[in-house]
This record gives structure tokens, C-alpha cells and sequence, in this order.
């Protein structure tokens, strides 16, 4: 079937991201399809330019958030959506044709959740977690096998970079070890690699502590006990808009913080956390949380003592998760009234 009628009738478009393919499916306001077409990258852009201002229906994967800044630049309104709530509008089989369908058709919905677009600002700083993030892995796994090295020439090493650090020069200076000179030259190729990459990430630890500085939104929630450089950073540049998220649960919600549910016959049914979202920026707040409770007793204030009682009913665990939901539903009132947080009042 051939759709040969004009542009100007396309009022909902759904476009199927790929790297170098993109297969459009478009309707007219009455819901008649006027469009299904496969654009080259090269094409896409100048196709959407020309297009009249329409609703775009975009899956929040790889790249989409280049084009919803773009084709918002042309003046259409975009909208992005996990593809899991694309996916029961899938019709049958399986394609990049029936993809950009179910993409024109869930956009359409009313109760569709939206994903925010983010800046180019925040992408930058959620590039600098991601290398940071990568570089630990990388020493971790040097100062494991650092260690495990070793210990086949009998020198034990304790668990701990601090521990690699402070002993890996001794060693190397120890002339009574019975450490052979190929295997020093080894050990300090790997050291010297491992202070490398304590130099890099350094320096990106920098970079966001200067973006910190300079941010508003990171200085109130820094405020907020449990939350630190990294946490605040992360999560600045993963909730692109404060306003999509109508209070503190829902914004729980979409860390992953809260229970899974699975209830039915008016039985209610908890389950473990559903660890949605980005898994990098709640392992932070768990883990900022963690320090929370380890000290709550030391303190009797109201917030304090909730936390101890938590933690004797329920164990650390699970008050660290607690603990990380009440901080993400603070940090939700802070974005969004522009305050810092206030101890005594909560």
C-alpha cells in the first residue's frame, strides 16, 4: 500500500531508533496511518526538518537523546518512553516497521509515562560517572590480581587498595623476599599502572566537584545526610526535570527503591526493592545510606532514633534501603521548592 498524502496531515509520528536505519511510522489526526518509510541517518535529519510541528514518539535507548534534542530544535514536541511500556502494542512478529507502530501508538496514550530528556550539561556530567566508574572497576581488578600474584611467591597482602598501596613499595625495595628481578619489574609495571589510574580518577573527581560548586541543585543536596559529591552529581544529571515526578514516591519509584508488588484478591503482596531505574545512582544512595546507619545511634534526634529502631526491627540492610527512599523523597522536595534541607524540621 502506497501513502502518498501530504506532510501537513502527519500529527503523531513514531520513529524506530537504529545506528544507521530509522523506520518511521506516521497517522493523521484521526488515527488513518499517512506514513511508513525507512530513512537513512544522513536523511533523517532533513526529512523531520521539513516535517510540520507533530508529537514524535521516540523508545528511550541509545542515542535518543541526541534526537529529541534535535527534532525539539525543529519545533515538534518529542516524547520518550521505556521500551518496555512500548512493548504490549507490539503486533505479532517483529519488526522495525511494526516497532515504529507500536512506538506511534503508545505515544498516543494518556496514562503513558514519559522519560524527560536530558540536557547536553547533564550528559557530560553522566559521561565523567561512567569513565570514573569504569576506571575503579579497572583498578580493582589490577589491585586483585596484584595480590593474587603475590600471594604465589608468599607474601600475603590484606583485603583493601590503602593495604597495595602502602605495601607494594616495601615489597619492591625488600631485597630478602625471594622475589626473582623479571617478577619486580612485573609488580612494578602494575603498580605504576594502578597510580595512573588513581591520577585519572583523581582528576575526574575534580571535574565534578568543580561542577558541584557550581550547581545549585548539588549544593541542597549535599544538605542532605547520606548524599555526598558523587550522589548529588549523579542524580543532577539523571532527573533532567524535577517536574515530571509528582512528589517523592514516584521519583522512589523510578530509582528502583521500592517494593515490587504482586497482589491480587485485595491481598497485598510485597516483594523485594524492583531496582528500576539507574542502577549506578542507587548503589550510590545505598551506599550513602549505609554510613547513615552505621552512626544513627550516636545521635537522638527524631531522624536518628527512626533509624535505630529501623535497624533493630529490620537489620542494616534493609534500613539502608530506608534510609536511601526517605533521602530520594527529600531530595525531590528540595529540587522542587528550591530549599535546603532542614534537620530539625524533619
Amino acid at each position: 500500500m502506497k501513502y502518498c498524502k501530504a506532510k501537513s496531515e502527519i500529527k503523531v509520528l513514531g520513529i524506530d531508533l537504529a545506528k544507521q536505519s530509522f523506520q518511521l511510522h506516521g497517522v493523521d489526526k484521526i488515527g488513518q496511518t499517512t506514513l511508513r518509510k525507512k530513512l537513512s541517518r544522513n536523511k533523517l535529519t532533513a526529512f523531520i526538518a521539513n516535517l510540520p510541528p507533530c508529537l514524535i514518539g521516540l523508545e528511550a535507548c541509545g542515542g535518543a537523546h541526541h534526537w529529541a534534542r534535535t527534532f525539539t530544535h525543529f519545533g515538534h514536541t518529542v516524547r520518550m518512553m521505556a521500551p518496555q511500556f512500548v512493548k504490549p502494542y507490539v503486533k505479532s512478529n517483529k519488526n522495525d516497521a511494526v516497532d515504529a507502530e507500536a512506538i506511534c501508538e503508545a505515544v498516543q496514550r494518556p496514562n503513558m509515562r514519559f522519560v524527560p530528556a536530558k540536557c547536553i550539561e547533564q550528559q557530560d556530567i553522566q559521561s565523567i560517572h561512567r569513565i570514573r566508574s569504569l576506571l575503579v572497576s579497572r583498578r580493582t581488578a589490577q589491585a586483585n590480581q596484584i595480590r593474587g600474584l603475590l600471594l604465589e611467591y608468599g607474601v600475603v597482602i590484606p583485603k583493601g587498595i590503602a593495604y597495595i598501596r602502602a605495601r607494594i613499595p616495601e615489597i619492591l625495595e625488600d631485597a630478602e623476599n625471594g622475589l626473582t628481578p623479571l617478577f619486580r619489574q612485573l609488580l612494578n609495571a602494575l603498580y605504576e599502572e594502578m597510580v595512573h589510574l588513581d591520577q585519572r580518577i583523581g582528576t575526574l573527581e575534580q571535574k565534578l566537584q568543580a561542577i558541584c560548586l557550581q550547581s545549585k541543585d548539588c549544593q541542597r543536596l549535599l544538605t542532605i545526610p547520606g548524599i555526598g559529591l558523587l550522589t548529588a552529581t549523579a542524580m543532577v544529571a539523571a532527573v533532567s526535570d524535577i517536574a515530571a515526578f509528582k512528589n517523592g514516591r514516584e521519583l522512589a519509584a523510578w530509582m528502583g527503591l521500592v517494593p515490587r508488588q504482586h497482589s491480587t484478591g485485595g491481598v497485598t503482596t510485597l516483594m523485594g526493592i524492583s531496582k528500576r531505574g539507574d542502577s549506578y545512582l542507587r548503589t550510590l544512595l545505598i551506599h550513602g545510606a549505609r554510613a547513615v546507619v552505621r552512626i544513627a545511634d550516636k545521635y537522638q534526634d527524631k531522624r536518628n532514633r527512626w533509624i535505630s529502631k529501623l535497624e533493630q526491627r529490620r537489620g542494616k540492610n534493609i534500613s539502608a534501603v530506608g534510609v536511601a527512599n526517605k533521602n530520594v523523597r527529600i531530595a525531590w522536595a528540595l529540587l522542587s521548592k528550591k530549599e535546603n534541607y532542614n534537620g530539625v524540621a524533619a
